[in-house]
Formats: C-alpha cells, structure tokens, sequence
C-alpha cells in the first residue's frame, strides 16, 4: 500500500514533465486532477525560475483557483476545451484581463488590461489555465529577452547566451519544463528564433489564421503600424510537435477584433505524393556554420527516410525579402526611436540606433518612394514564393546561419550588429511574405540546440506540422531539462 502510496506521489510531483496533450487527457480522464498539474509546474517554477528569470509573473492563487474550477467542470460533465486544466504562459507583451501588458517597459509597469487579448481569449476558451506571464525585449524589438523591468532572462543550455527574443521568457520556461505550452508573437522571429536557442518548436502562422492584437501595449500614440499589421502574427511554443498543434488550433478560433483573421479550415487536401521539400542551405547573404549545416543534412535525410523527396533549391527572393524588411519594418520605427529610447532604455535605444543604420546602407536615404514601391515588391515576392511552392510544397531552411547569440551582442558594435541581421535572413525574410514556419530541433551541437526551420504554403500549417513530426520521430528528446548552470 505505501508503494502505491509512493509512487502516486512521485507521479503527481513529475507532472511538470508531461506533455499538454497528456495532461489534457489525464485531466479530462480523472486520472489527474488540473489541481495537481498546477501544483506541479508551480513547484518547478519555484525551483528554477530563479535560475532562469523567464515567468516575470507567477499567478499562484489565479491558476490554482482556475484549477479548481477546471476539475469542478469535468466532475460535473461539462463541455471541456481541448486545453482544459492545463497550465499555459503568456506573453507579457499581450493583454490578459486583470494584469498589467507592461512589454518591457517600465512606463506601463501600470498598464491595467481589462479584458483578454485575442490569442489569450482563446486560449482561456479552450480551457488553459493561465499560470505565469512571460519575459520580453523592451517593445519585444530584439533577439534578447532583456529589459529595466525585469531584467534578463537565460537560456537553460547556456547562462551566456540568449534563449531568443522577443518571446524568450516563453521559450526559456517551456525548455525547463516550467510549463508545457507557452504563448508568443513574431514580427522579425520573435516565435521561431527563441524554439531554436532553446531547443524547442514554435510556429509561426500564417498572417490571419491566429487573430491578432488591435494594437501594441501601452500609449494610444503607439498604434499597430502598417508592418506591424501585415508581418506580426501570434502563436505557441511547447517541447513536441502534438502540443504544438493542439495549441495552435485552439489560438485559432474566431475572434472579431482582427479584421484580418480568415476562418480557414485547419486540415487542407491532402498533397500529391511523394511530397517535394526543398533544401534551401542560404541565399548569399551569410556562410552557415558547420552545427547549421548539419542540422539540415539531418533532417533532410529524416525526411527521405518517411518517403519525402528532397532536392537542393536556390530561392534569392528571400534575399530581397530580407533586405524589405529592413525598409518596411525599421521605416516604421524611425519615428518612434526617441520615445523608445526614452521609455525602454539604452539597450533598445542603441539597438534601433544600428537598425536603422544597417537599413541606411542598404537603402540610403529612405523616400516615399522607396516606401511605396517596397510594399509593391513585397505583392510580387508574395506571389513568386506561391508559385515556388506549387512544385515543392514544403521548404526546409536555417532558423539562423548560427546558433543561439551571446547575450547584447547585437549592441556590441555597428559591425556586430550587421552580422546578426545578415545571419538572422531566415528569421526576417518570411514575415515580409506572410507564409507560415517553424522551428525544429534536430540535435544538441557544442552544448548548445542546432535545429531547422520548415516553410509551407499559406494556412497549411498541417503539412509544416506532419513533416516536423517525421523529424521529431527520428530525434532524441531534447526538453525538458534543468538548467545546466549553477
């Protein structure tokens, strides 16, 4: 009897390692009790965020109130979301009713939301319960997840290096297992490129499938930009490939505060066989390292071996779409730099400051113009990239051309600066053009995660998400894990 006694206790305290899907179904089962899955990451949120400074705020008596509740509705035979009881993250830059959005920034350290964001509205609709809000990039403007606020969050791997920005409190308290789920945005990388510090996957959606924010945190004097409302997506972060689905679809629900979220089904018309993925290695803008290389060697071959057909491609309009980003997105924020600066501090000041240094090469002096005809080449790349993906449905190409960065090192220098976005060309091409990607981890190289990004056709997501499956399958687990620091 004490063994059992024991062993149930030993099972409901390792509960933080569960996946969603598992968790979900325990819950629904009363196998487990949503009171004990929060009690769970709770515990392990006390134990390493410390460590790791990822959940900026622990809403103990909120979850375990919301957990109560949870398993009050399945004892009771109510209808049940497909996340209910299940403890999730959110993104201090989005507004959950009852908390501060602050994003960073010590001026809206009071910024009060009265009501649930959309992707947080659905989440809460699927019956996620909410138990921490995660740590940003003042503005969530950069690779670094460091800010006056709140200060830095650290990658589990490596203190010295970044778990990844903007969403990098979410990426870093998915990887230690804090949580299983964990909700992001991104405009430039933001989902993607911290899945990839840290060893975990994150999708980014295509523009419309998740319902967006009205509008950014804060003053009403900082509205939702153009690029900001053609290129920003929301969408999730977890340790598999199911729980990454099963998060997605239910951030994906109707929401009528976005004029632009499609109600598009989630599961396409199954693709002609055998699929076609390119392997695309770079587009001349930055040498990938031997680890990046690697990684997509790896995949492609998991690839071949479920039966895809894998061929080496050349795609130089990502080399112009990246070079668009740096004229549609920082042209938004020049204006803004100063207040920036003056609001979030030195950091994202001298980091918008070689923004829009690295843009002037490149551009020059920036006109209307150029402005205009930007946003007409972006309908044209749009358009070139669908037709590449009639005959190759599926593109498999670098997160970066470099693993996870030291931290700051995007403000080290003018010339370091200019590295970073050259080697972050797959993070900032696809948001120009819309279409929806992911990262995928592939090994453990130098201490550090090495993974691959997968690119689809617009809302066919589904057939990102079956390939990742097909190279998760073929790769060791590589989260949950303690931090590897003292």
């Amino acid at each position: 009897m004490m063994n059992k006694i024991a062993e149930s206790q030993k099972k409901t305290a390792e509960l933080w390692k569960w996946s969603a899907s598992d968790l979900a179904r325990g819950i629904r089962t009363k196998e487990i009790s949503s009171r004990e899955a929060v009690i769970s990451c709770l515990n392990r949120i006390e134990q390493v965020n410390p460590k790791l400074n990822a959940i900026v705020e622990v809403l103990t008596e909120e979850a375990l109130k919301a957990a109560d509740d949870a398993d009050r509705a399945v004892s009771n035979g109510q209808a049940l979301g497909p996340l209910h009881g299940v403890p999730v993250a959110t993104k201090i830059n989005t507004d959950q009713a009852g908390h501060v959005t602050t994003d960073g920034v010590p001026a809206f350290k009071n910024n009060m939301a009265k009501t649930d964001g959309a992707p947080i509205a659905n989440l809460r609709k699927a019956g996620a319960v909410f138990i921490g809000r995660t740590n940003v990039p003042a503005f969530s403007l950069r690779w670094f997840s460091s800010n006056n606020l709140y200060g830095k969050t650290l990658n589990p791997w490596d203190s010295g290096r970044t778990p990844g920005g903007s969403s990098g409190g979410s990426a870093s308290a998915v990887a230690s297992g804090m949580v299983p789920i964990a909700h992001g945005n991104d405009l430039g990388g933001s989902i993607r490129y911290p899945a990839y510090a840290s060893g975990i996957v994150g999708i980014r959606p295509t523009l419309g499938r998740v319902p967006n924010e009205s509008g950014p945190p804060g003053a009403s004097h900082l509205e939702r930009s153009l690029s900001f409302q053609t290129m920003s997506v929301h969408g999730p972060l977890a340790r598999n490939v199911a729980d990454l689905r099963l998060a997605l679809t239910s951030m994906s629900n109707d929401q009528p505060s976005d004029p632009f979220h499609s109600q598009v089904p989630f599961i396409g018309e199954p693709l002609e066989k055998p699929i076609k993925v390119g392997l695309l290695r770079d587009v001349g803008i930055a040498q990938s390292t031997v680890e990046v290389n690697q990684a997509l060697d790896k995949a492609a071959n998991y690839l071949r071996n479920a039966g895809y057909i894998v061929e080496e491609v050349e795609l130089p309009l990502l080399a112009e779409a990246h070079k668009l980003w740096l004229l549609l997105v920082l042209e938004d924020l020049r204006d803004k730099k100063s207040e920036m600066e003056k609001l979030g501090g030195d950091e994202i000041g001298l980091c918008i400051q070689y923004y829009l240094e690295v843009g002037k090469e490149i551009w020059g002096e920036t006109t209307l113009e150029k402005f205009k005809h930007g946003y007409t080449r972006r309908f044209t790349l749009m358009a070139k990239l669908q037709q590449f993906l009639q005959e190759y449905p599926l593109l498999l190409l670098p997160n970066s051309s470099e693993q996870a960065f030291k931290h700051n090192e995007d403000i080290e220098s003018l010339d370091r600066h200019r590295r970073l976005l050259a080697a972050q060309w797959p993070m900032l091409s696809i948001p120009v053009l819309g279409f929806p990607a992911m990262s995928v981890p592939v090994s453990i190289d130098n201490g550090l995660p090495s993974g691959v990004q997968l690119l689809g056709r617009r809302f066919r997501e589904d057939t990102i998400l079956d390939a990742a499956e097909v190279i998760e399958a073929q790769t060791d687990t590589l989260t949950p894990i303690d931090p590897l620091f003292n």
